[in-house]
């Protein structure tokens, strides 16, 4: 790859992915031409082109910036795309530098101490809280992140000249991580997941397997207790965390105080005590332990530490409360695999005790939505009622016989129906019961606004 400094113009395919866009406003912030397709309008392109970003939505190659010099100039792509996408194999025609997203990512990451979270569910909550303390010291560090911060109000922050830290969700789809060489590493889990790229489970592991054997000389590893990685791959320190397990770092004497967490922190050298943190739900908490943990052996200080967790605001579409009324409360989330599912609505259960719950649940994915239908049932079965909303299917060409049926016929829950996206709005403004979630990874954030008009319509009765 050219040296960052001797490019000019940036042109990325499937700019309004979380990961995509972060890199386009880096490129943007650093001076540089940036312009981009992706396939449909969203907020995320909204803001890009609110930010000067060029964003357009025909697959055309008449589109593309036809004044920028091919030696001054890269292209991004996100190998979401289709192999018959003319842009893309335009620029594989062209005497262009074409790179895959993560490729571009790790350039820039690996340029400084690199902190990676990776795992199949909580590396963006986890990624983004180790962003926000380490944000709590002079020197700051810059981050990557997989969705959008609500201290930072972006995917992208930016680091200080003397900064020597980037924060980057270790992304293990389409082993995108193996471009990472971080400083300090962390997994979160390691569940089935994106068997579509590897197959089966040991594939994942031997992808997470080879993410830690890349850790930098002198580097730190800190696992989630139970994730069962072979750490003789890695020469790194290894550390663990629990929520409450014994761990190297772990939670003591955890309680629930006014809607808020308390907790004393254990570390290595001895407990960070009162700890609070605002942000809803166990889970998140688990991933609070995690991030204090890298952001410990990063050197950072206790009060930044505590600082960092007691002021998180949480990330857009991450056990995020859109309306709350005396009646009525509705929090939406990215859940979208089956142990996401199952760990946001038993939070959910657990910090709103006894209350009647409403899931409206998009599967994402023909061949997740296979792979998995026994347990996104089992998961969907926690809930008092739920309502499937018809498969997303992103990248995905159909596979016969799977839909949202297929998870809906091996639910055991009675009250449970499938409908089109146009009569859920109706439903929800008879649903009687206090809790409303919508969960999934595909087109379901845009059922958030009309939601919180009805209910603010009728006052969430």
């Amino acid at each position: 790859m050219k040296s960052i400094e001797k490019i000019r113009n940036v042109y990325f395919l499937g700019i309004g992915g979380i990961g995509m866009s972060a890199l386009a406003r880096y490129f943007k912030f650093m001076g540089k031409n940036v312009a981009g397709y992706d396939r449909t309008p969203t907020a995320l392109t909204d803001a890009l082109q609110e930010e000067g970003i060029d964003v357009h939505f025909e697959d055309d190659i008449r589109k593309i910036p036809s004044k920028w010099n091919p030696a001054e100039t890269i292209a991004v792509y996100t190998p979401a795309l289709p192999e018959d996408h003319h842009e893309l194999n335009w620029f594989k025609s062209q005497p262009i530098s074409l790179f895959k997203r993560a490729k571009v990512l790790g350039m820039i990451a690996n340029e400084k101490s690199g902190i990676a979270v990776a795992g199949t569910h909580g590396k963006t909550t986890t990624s983004t809280m180790v962003a926000n303390i380490l944000n709590k010291t002079p020197q700051g560090c810059g981050a990557f992140l997989g969705g959008i911060s609500k201290n930072f109000g972006s995917n992208l922050l930016l680091p200080k000249d003397d900064s020597p830290w980037i924060v980057a969700e270790a992304d293990e789809f389409d082993r995108s991580f193996l471009h990472l060489q971080p400083q300090l590493a962390l997994v979160t889990s390691l569940d089935a997941d994106h068997l579509d790229i590897y197959g089966d489970k040991a594939h994942i592991e031997e992808s997470f397997e080879k993410f830690i054997s890349q850790i930098r000389p002198g580097g730190k590893l800190v696992l989630k207790k139970g994730v069962g990685l072979n750490t003789a791959k890695t020469s790194a320190e290894v550390f663990s965390y629990a929520l409450k397990e014994e761990a190297d770092f772990q939670t003591v004497n955890l309680r629930l105080e006014d809607g808020s967490y308390l907790f004393d922190l254990k570390t290595p050298d001895g407990i960070i005590a009162n700890c609070r943190m605002n942000y809803p739900g166990l889970v998140n908490v688990e991933n609070a332990v995690g991030a204090a943990a890298l952001a410990w052996l990063a050197g950072i200080a206790p009060d930044a530490i505590k600082t960092g967790i007691e002021d998180y605001l949480g990330v857009a579409r991450r056990f995020d409360v859109h309306f709350r009324s005396e009646n009525k409360i509705y929090i939406d989330d990215y859940a979208h695999h089956p142990e996401e599912l199952k760990a946001f609505i038993t939070s959910v259960r657990a910090l709103y005790k006894g209350k009647r719950i409403t899931g409206i649940f998009q599967p994402h994915l023909y061949s997740r939505t296979r792979d998995f239908a026994d347990e996104f049932a089992a998961s969907l079965d926690l809930l008092d009622s739920a309502i499937l909303m018809p498969l997303y299917p992103a990248r995905e060409e159909a596979i016969p016989g799977v839909s949202s049926n297929t998870i809906l016929e091996r639910m055991k829950l009675q009250d449970k129906k499938l409908l089109p996206k146009e009569e859920i709005i109706e439903c929800v403004e008879d649903d009687q019961n206090e809790i409303i979630l919508t969960m999934g990874a595909g087109d379901i954030d845009r059922m958030v606004k009309p939601i919180v008009e009805i209910l603010n319509k009728t006052k969430g009765v």
